[in-house]
């Protein structure tokens, strides 16, 4: 009789997917990480949330920027393993330094080693979908993203009953959630032996293969948008819960808050997985729906001086974005090519880091405006304002012309062949 293990490695798409959903969990649970500022800012580091705010946090995202580039292209040319190697020591390097390290300069060098891990955050997603058949690709995304969240509610949910009970642990290093995505081959060997020239006009093929697809520009569109508004709230959300009630004088609550939001964000994750919903009809109308509720959810962050009504407001916001960004992931990945998955996943998350880049630098930077932090969250609460307009007005258009012209939405946009002699197009 064949054992599970056998029976999952003959199911073709549960093996992977459970292996991946198993390291995603361990992946974040991340006990201390909803406490990095109270631990940045207190007597264990001693430095103030003004150099946090506009120091320390800025150099993740410019280190983010420059590393996330060169590692989308190595994901295609060293396929997946060597990358999540790298990932695991750089998050083991993290824990270090925040443990053992003083002094600025080390938290300014734990920065540029997070921007390591979120940027070879790269090889999770996609290899999935370089082995997995495409009809599992909603369910297997589902999957994937609910094993994070939940991993991540795991972490925080233990670290508030490690500080409500007063047994005190040292903080861990800033996830970005953007949930990076990226893909890997179906093997771990390099590709070796390409001419520069070649390799580069084959990265451009694939450039123009993913961005033919109408659906494909309008979901990476919003990926790229909503990813840069997010990272800059969830990096920088300790700071205005901090700032709404200080950490020095009052209880803090922020891991029981990151468990409930990832709670629900990871089921919200696993119902997209699970729906049928014609998407080329109603998508864009379901971004710019929920793109306003995390607008609002931002003002209210910013102008409540109401901690519990902060966190509300932080609950709402990540569990819309967790939804969203389970269905414009495997939306993407239903009208791509095995071989453009790590090239369009990594050039999106380049877009909104780019975004990113400029925000932090000309609002939060000190060198320019360096605004507080309510004027900073009223900023992201307007950015996210005019994505929720800009797909709210295209979602009504496609909505009424499918009920004028339902034949001209009803055919789905063909899955591009793929490329036999593309970079990474090996085959089993």
């Amino acid at each position: 009789m064949p054992s599970l293990a056998h029976r999952f490695k003959a199911s073709g798409w549960v093996y992977p997917t459970a292996i991946l959903s198993f390291y995603g969990f361990l992946a974040n649970c991340r006990v201390a990480e909803p406490f990095l500022t109270p631990y940045l800012i207190g007597p264990h580091k001693n430095i103030s949330a003004e150099v946090v705010t506009n120091y320390l946090f800025p150099i993740w995202t410019y280190s983010y920027l420059a590393v996330l580039f060169p590692v989308f292209l190595l994901t295609d040319l060293l396929r997946y393993k060597p990358l999540i190697v790298v990932q695991g020591l750089s998050l083991v390097t993290n824990y270090v330094l925040l443990c053992f390290a003083p002094g600025l300069p080390a938290m300014a060098f734990l920065q540029v080693n997070y921007a390591v891990v979120t940027a070879t955050e790269v090889a999770y997603f996609s290899y999935i979908y370089s082995v997995i058949p495409p009809e599992k690709y909603q369910r297997a995304t589902g999957f994937l993203r609910s094993a994070m969240l939940t991993g991540y509610t795991v972490g925080a949910t233990l670290g508030q009953l490690l500080i409500s009970l007063a047994e005190g642990m040292p903080g861990e290093d800033r996830t970005v959630g953007v949930t990076a995505q990226g893909e890997a081959g179906r093997h771990g060997g390099s590709c070796g032996g390409e001419d520069v020239n070649h390799v580069t006009r084959l990265l451009w093929r694939s450039f123009r293969e993913s961005y033919a697809s109408r659906q494909v520009i309008c979901w990476s569109l919003w990926w790229a948008l909503a990813t840069a508004g997010y990272n800059m709230v969830f990096n920088y959300v300790q700071l205005m819960w901090d700032h709404i009630e200080s950490s020095a004088t009052s209880s803090i609550y922020n891991g029981a808050v990151e468990a409930v939001c990832t709670l629900i964000g990871a089921a919200a994750a696993f119902a997209a997985g699970q729906v049928e919903v014609t998407w080329a009809v109603w998508g864009e109308l379901a971004l710019g729906s929920f793109s306003c509720v995390g607008a609002g959810a931002v003002f209210l962050m910013a102008l409540t001086d109401n901690i519990w009504a902060c966190y509300a407001g932080y609950v709402l916001f990540k569990a819309s974005y967790m939804l969203l960004i389970t269905i414009t992931t495997f939306q993407i990945a239903s009208n791509l090519s095995m071989e453009c998955y790590a090239l369009t996943f990594g050039i999106n998350t380049f877009i909104a880091l780019s975004l990113q880049t400029i925000v932090t630098a000309v609002v939060v930077d000190e060198s320019v405006l360096g605004l507080d932090i309510v004027t900073q969250f009223i900023i992201y609460g307007s950015y996210y304002a005019a994505i929720s307009v800009v797909f709210l007005v295209r979602g009504i258009y496609t909505a009424s012309t499918h009920y004028r012209s339902p034949e001209q939405t009803q055919t789905k946009e063909p899955k591009p062949e793929s490329s036999g002699d593309l970079l990474y197009a090996e085959r089993l």
